[in-house]
């Protein structure tokens, strides 16, 4: 099955020619850069947005792995802290982040002959609340992954064997999903997060999210994680550290991480709607 799948995701880029690729740096563009640069060779682009709501390590990343994968990969400043409608942070935060993205990736694509923008949205996003994907539907960028049903697990499956060593790489969304609808987002606030989550990694943490309530952090880890973090972590010296970025109070998500859980605190009557999980 996953192998039929990836004959059609290289078949979707054969019938293109050249291809523009949204490029996170994420396993999911990732996979889409690897199969457009083993299919149309220089004919292929990946371009990553730089913004505040992007840790520089994720990107570096971006640029380690376009070099290793060998596609073309570009740079692009975008400017989505700068529209109130993102930085108010509503529930649709991500349409006005999607909508920035694309209105700069277009133009580029079309100045530089590249008929297609496509992402790496893939089929279970289809299933979360994400309003990006609606933008981008919008300015006509296509999502092969989910065109051709390949779910997240698939993703990883087929990165695998293509031999990527990114395949296991946890998902970073931007930083910008860290703060719950309604809380206003601001360059300060998003590098108050980028540090604490950095320091947690150099503690040797993979999956983790530091949510930003206020001047509350919210710390998110695997539930199997939280027992063993609580024992062999000076915690007093964590607070310290995490004061010294702007936080008040620091506390730890009894629950445990779980992609999309700001979501849980939407009216039930809003659409599901097909763009990043948090």
């Amino acid at each position: 099955m996953v192998t039929h799948k990836l004959t059609e995701l290289r078949a979707i880029f054969t019938q293109m020619d050249r291809a523009l690729i949204a490029y996170s740096g994420g396993i999911d563009s990732t996979l889409v850069a690897k199969v457009a640069q083993d299919v149309l060779g220089d004919r292929a682009l990946a371009v990553t947005a730089e913004s505040p709501s992007l840790m520089p390590e994720d990107l570096e990343d971006a640029r380690i792995q376009a070099a290793t994968i060998g596609i073309r990969h570009e740079v692009v400043r975008t400017h989505e802290i700068d529209n109130p409608n993102y930085a108010t942070n509503p529930v649709n935060r991500c349409y006005f982040c999607k909508s920035e993205l694309h209105d700069t990736l277009k133009p580029l694509a079309l100045a530089q002959g590249y008929p297609y923008v496509v992402d790496g949205v893939n089929a279970d996003d289809l299933g979360d609340y994400r309003p990006g994907i609606q933008a981008a539907q919008e300015r006509g960028v296509r999502s092969p992954l989910a065109e051709v049903g390949i779910t997240k697990l698939e993703v990883r499956q087929i990165a695998r064997e293509l031999g990527l060593p990114w395949w296991d790489k946890p998902a970073q969304p931007c930083l910008s999903s860290r703060f719950p609808y309604g809380e206003a987002i601001t360059v300060e606030k998003l590098q108050r997060v980028g540090r604490a989550e950095r320091h947690l990694r150099q503690l040797g943490l993979k999956t983790l999210r530091v949510r930003s309530h206020q001047d509350t952090a919210r710390i998110e880890l695997p539930p199997a994680e939280i027992g063993t973090f609580v024992q062999q972590t000076d915690l007093p010296a964590l607070v310290a550290v995490f004061q010294g970025f702007g936080f008040t109070y620091v506390t730890l998500d009894l629950e445990g991480f779980r992609s999309g859980k700001l979501n849980q605190d939407l009216p039930q009557s809003t659409p599901v709607t097909v763009g990043g999980a948090a």
